[in-house]
């Protein structure tokens, strides 16, 4: 396990170089693992898993869209893929791959069949650590483990078949057999984590949540839509308001950053361009810092998991959803990302 040391705060983490793929095989030899739900998460994981060589089968409600992606995927039925109780029945480690609210929907079925001895997998701390809400308590005699990637499960499978690997968290909540360290870090290597880094369930749900309706997607969206209202009350065209809002950042800066830090992107930019971000970033934090808190304690106290829970558990929940992604979508801003893509040198 190496170290790493940020300004005096030290953290544990493990890397493929120390624990192998060859030692995960060896882990999980006489595993079989039964990935539950093949929607976000499930393609990736259970598709890297067979390509590593793990035994892995998929476990899908039949006669779903996302069944019949599995059999698009390879996974046969009968052989590799079944329907959800079949296949944690057949399990030692079942992955518990399903959105929260379906996690919520299976767990009697998935509970029948943790028997002493199995492993119950999660890649979000939601069930376990709302599980006042969520219902979701393993029995004593499983080990409960976590990995989940930073990441969506298409950028999971991306970075895989590219030979590269999405950073992990990983987590042990319960530790009935002593063999959960082994088998969690065995899975995140078998998923093609590039590095995995410790955490807790409870940890890894705040900062998830958090992420997600922060920096990640919601602030984002919201930073960028004000940006590009305001260039366009001010008489910018679409396409030069989107490409100064977004284009600009994800095609030209957002690498220069993925590559070696801020400072580097700044660094290669006009020294105008630095004095001004240099000038007006702590504005933009002091201003946001108020929203960021005010959502955390949202998070810590559960009323977020509350909304998520009550929303998707709704049987039109997707036709709501789509909807208010439809109005995004054909919003002006992301109509004009169309176009913008649309003329990209690779794309003519």
């Amino acid at each position: 396990m190496a170290k790493l040391n940020f300004g005096g705060v030290e953290e544990q983490v493990v890397t493929r170089a120390e624990f192998t793929l060859e030692k995960a095989k060896e882990v999980l030899a006489n595993e079989t693992v039964a990935v539950i739900g093949y929607g976000v998460q499930g393609p990736g994981q259970a598709l890297n898993l067979k390509d590593n060589g793990f035994n892995v089968i998929v476990g899908q409600r039949k006669n779903s869209k996302t069944w019949d992606k599995a059999v698009a995927d390879g996974w046969v039925p009968g052989e590799t893929l079944f329907e959800i109780e079949e296949a944690c029945q057949k399990a030692t480690i079942i992955e518990f791959l399903l959105s929260d609210a379906g996690q919520i929907a299976v767990w009697p079925t998935v509970k029948k069949h943790l028997t002493a001895g199995k492993a119950l997998y999660f890649s979000h701390g939601f069930g376990i650590t709302y599980n006042d809400r969520t219902g979701i308590v393993p029995p004593a005699d499983v080990d409960v483990i976590m990995v989940a990637p930073k990441g969506s499960g298409t950028s999971l499978r991306r970075l895989f078949l590219e030979g590269r690997g999405l950073n992990s968290s990983y987590a042990i909540y319960q530790d009935a057999t002593g063999k959960a360290y082994d088998r969690v870090i065995a899975l995140g290597v078998g998923i093609g984590s590039g590095y995995l880094f410790e955490t807790t369930f409870k940890r890894e749900v705040y900062s998830d949540l958090t992420g997600e309706r922060g920096s990640l997607m919601g602030a984002i969206q919201g930073l960028f839509a004000a940006q590009y209202e305001t260039l366009r009350e001010n008489g910018h065209t679409p396409s030069e308001a989107f490409n100064e809002t977004v284009e600009e950042l994800s095609q030209s800066l957002m690498p220069l950053i993925a590559e070696n830090g801020m400072d580097w992107m700044y660094a290669n930019c006009s020294t105008t361009a630095q004095r001004g971000a240099l000038d007006w970033w702590k504005k933009f934090r002091d201003a946001t810092k108020p929203v960021f808190a005010e959502l955390y304690n949202e998070v810590k106290s559960g009323n977020e998991a509350q909304i998520s829970i009550d929303s998707n558990s709704k049987p039109d929940y997707r036709v709501k959803l789509e909807a208010e992604l439809k109005e995004m979508r054909e919003s002006e801003m992301w109509q004009a990302g169309v176009t913008v893509r649309s003329l990209r040198p690779e794309n003519n």
